[in-house]
C-alpha cells in the first residue's frame, strides 16, 4: 500500500499502541500547539475546495449567448455540452469514494483540480463545437464529480465523530457561497466589450482550480491516522483503514438490488424531476432566458447568486421539518409549490427587476434543495445499510434530469424563440414528483434485493 511521506511518518513509524496512547495524554507542549483540532484544518480546506467547485458550475449558463454569437452554433449544441457536463458530474459521484477509499481523498481531489483547470483553460482554443464538448462536458464534467456530495460525505464520516450535522451543514452551504462569490464576478467579465469576453471567464475558472490544489495537497489529509490524530469528538484512536479494491464492485451491487424495488424508481424519478427543474432550468437556462426579456446579464446572474443564500436557509429548515414531519408528505409539497412557481415565471421575466421576481427568488430559493434532506431519510428508512450507496445513485439520476433539461431547453429555445413552453413543461414534471412521493410505501419489510 502505497503511503505519502507524512502517512509514512505518523502511525507507521510508531506502534499503533504508543500512537494512541500519546493521542490520550499528549504532554504541556503538545497541548498547546494543537488547540484548534486538525479535523477543523481538513474542514476547512474542503469548505475552500467545495466553494471553488462552484464555480465551475456557474459559468455554463452564462457562456450560452456569448458562445452563440462567437461561433453561431445552436443553443441546442451548447446544451449538449452542458447536459454532458452535468451527466458526468452525477453519475461520477457514486464511484468517488470508492476511488477516494482506494486512492485516499488527497490524491482524488488534486487530480479532480487540475482536470478541471485543464478543461476549462483549454476551451480559450476551441474552434468547433465538438472541442467544447471533449472540454467543459467531459473533463470539466469527471473533474466536478469528482468532488460532490461523496467528498463532503467522507470528509465528514473520516474526520467526525461529533458535530457532523454542524460540518455537513457548513459544506453544504460552501456550494451556495460558491455561487455567490463567482456568479457576480463571471457575469461582470462576460459583460465587458459587450458580452464577447468570455475567455477571461474561462481562464479565471482554470485558476480557481488551480489555486486550491496547493491548500488540498499540503493541508488535506486521508485520514486523522495520518497524522497521529483522533477523529474530533473520538474517545479512542481509530486506525486507518486498508484501500478498498472492491468498493466500486459493491456500489454497483447495491445498484443491481435497489433497481429491483419499486421505492429506488420512485425516488430516483422524483429526484431525477428535481434536477431538471433547478439545475438543468434554473441554473443553466435562467440567465438567457431573463436576457431574452433585456434583463442584463449581471443583473440575473446576481438574481440566481442571491438563490444560493436563500438555498442555504431551506435546507437547514428542511432538514429541521424531516425530524418532525413526514418525509413523503414534505417532498410532496416542495415538489407542489415548486411546479406552480415554476407556471408564474414567464409572466414575471422583464427588463427591470420587480418586487414578484424578487419574491419567485427567495421562494425558489428557499425550495431549491429542500429536496435533498426528506429523499435522503426516505433512502435510509428504505435501503437501511445501503442507503448511502442508494442515495448516491438516486443523485445520479437528480444529474441525469438536469443535463436532459439543460439540452432540452436549449433546443425548445431555438424551435420556439423562447423558453415559456419549458417553464410550463417543467411546473407540470413537478407535479408528477409530488404524486410519486405521495404513493412511496412506508418500509413493512426488506427492499433491497426483492423480486
Amino acid at each position: 500500500m502505497t503511503q505519502t511521506s507524512e502517512s509514512a511518518a505518523a502511525p507507521e513509524a510508531r506502534d499503533a499502541a504508543e500512537v494512541a496512547a500519546a493521542v490520550e495524554n499528549p504532554g504541556p507542549a503538545r497541548r498547546a500547539r494543537f488547540r484548534i483540532h486538525r479535523a477543523w484544518f481538513v474542514a476547512a480546506v474542503t469548505f475552500v475546495t467545495i466553494t471553488g467547485a462552484a464555480a465551475f458550475r456557474s459559468l455554463p449558463g452564462l457562456l450560452i449567448d456569448p458562445l452563440h454569437e462567437e461561433f453561431g452554433w445552436s443553443r441546442g449544441t451548447i446544451s449538449a455540452a452542458v447536459s454532458v457536463n452535468l451527466a458526468l458530474y452525477g453519475l461520477t459521484a457514486p464511484f468517488a469514494a470508492a476511488l477516494m477509499d482506494r486512492f485516499g481523498i488527497r490524491r482524488v481531489v488534486a487530480v479532480a483540480l487540475t482536470v478541471i483547470a485543464v478543461g476549462s483553460g483549454a476551451t480559450v482554443w476551441m474552434t468547433s463545437a465538438w472541442q467544447l464538448m471533449l472540454c467543459w462536458g467531459l473533463l470539466v464534467g469527471l473533474g466536478s464529480g469528482s468532488m460532490a456530495l461523496a467528498f463532503a460525505a467522507t470528509v465528514t464520516n473520516r474526520w467526525f465523530t461529533e458535530r457532523r450535522g454542524l460540518v455537513t451543514g457548513i459544506l453544504t452551504a460552501a456550494s451556495a457561497s460558491g455561487q455567490l462569490i463567482f456568479l457576480p464576478v463571471l457575469s461582470w467579465i462576460i459583460s465587458m466589450d459587450d458580452g464577447r469576453n468570455w475567455r477571461p471567464a474561462a481562464v479565471t475558472v482554470a485558476l480557481a482550480a488551480l489555486a486550491v490544489v496547493p491548500f488540498v495537497w499540503l493541508l488535506l489529509r486521508d485520514h486523522p491516522a495520518d497524522v497521529g490524530a483522533k477523529p474530533y469528538g473520538a474517545r479512542e484512536f481509530v486506525p486507518k483503514p486498508p484501500p478498498v479494491p472492491g468498493a466500486a464492485r459493491r456500489a454497483v451491487s447495491v445498484l443491481s438490488s435497489a433497481v429491483r424495488t419499486g421505492p429506488f424508481w420512485l425516488l430516483a424519478g422524483s429526484f431525477a424531476i428535481c434536477g431538471a427543474s433547478t439545475n438543468g432550468l434554473v441554473q443553466t437556462h435562467f440567465v438567457p432566458a431573463a436576457h431574452d426579456h433585456g434583463m442584463p446579464v449581471t443583473a440575473a446572474a446576481s438574481l440566481l447568486a442571491v438563490i444560493g443564500v436563500f438555498d442555504v436557509l431551506g435546507t437547514i429548515a428542511s432538514g429541521w421539518f424531516t425530524d418532525r414531519f413526514e418525509p413523503r408528505r414534505l417532498l410532496a409539497v416542495y415538489y407542489a409549490f415548486r411546479g406552480i412557481s415554476l407556471l408564474f415565471l414567464p409572466m414575471l421575466l422583464a427588463p427591470d427587476v420587480h418586487l414578484p421576481m424578487v419574491f419567485f427568488i427567495v421562494f425558489y430559493g428557499l425550495d431549491w434543495v429542500a429536496t435533498v434532506p426528506p429523499t435522503l431519510a426516505l433512502c435510509r428508512e428504505q435501503y437501511g445499510d445501503d442507503s448511502a450507496i442508494v442515495f448516491g445513485w438516486v443523485l445520479a439520476s437528480h444529474q441525469v434530469g438536469a443535463a436532459l433539461v439543460a439540452f432540452l431547453g436549449g433546443v425548445a429555445r431555438d424551435v420556439f424563440g423562447s423558453y415559456d413552453v419549458v417553464w410550463y413543461a417543467s411546473g407540470a414534471l413537478c407535479a408528477a414528483a409530488a404524486l410519486m412521493s405521495l404513493v412511496i410505501r412506508r418500509r413493512g419489510a426488506p427492499q433491497v434485493g426483492l423480486a
